[in-house]
């Protein structure tokens, strides 16, 4: 089986201009994740693929990124570098909510990883 897309993220500057943006236009209803902030959730019964919107780090304030589920993020990371990508953010562990990573393909698109259960 194919590894499918399971998330996605569309940040910019300002987080709340945008959440409201895409929730007006879509009829979204991003939600908060407490701990994160300006990290608001979409659910997937409403855009697809469940995902999130709002501020993006200063070093990377706006981006698009979408996250790819896979069995052993170090093992796809080493897959991934010999095919001509490189590690962006190696593999990442928030304690009871998810295990990513993220690359640049050989064009330079981000792409990131989770890691399943």
């Amino acid at each position: 089986m194919a590894n499918k897309i399971v998330h996605w993220e569309l940040m910019g500057p300002d987080g709340d201009q945008l959440t409201q943006f895409y929730n007006g236009l879509f009829d979204w209803e991003a939600s908060p994740v407490p701990g994160f902030d300006n990290y608001n959730m979409v659910d997937a019964e409403r855009t697809g693929i469940g995902g999130a919107v709002g501020t993006g780090p200063e070093e990377a304030p706006n981006y698009l990124t979408i996250y790819i589920e896979v069995a052993d993020i170090d093992d796809h990371l080493a897959r991934i570098e010999s095919a001509g990508g490189k590690t962006v953010m190696p593999k990442t562990v928030v304690p009871d909510i998810v295990k990513f990573a993220i690359f640049a393909d050989p064009a330079g698109n981000h792409v990131g990883l989770v890691e399943s259960e």
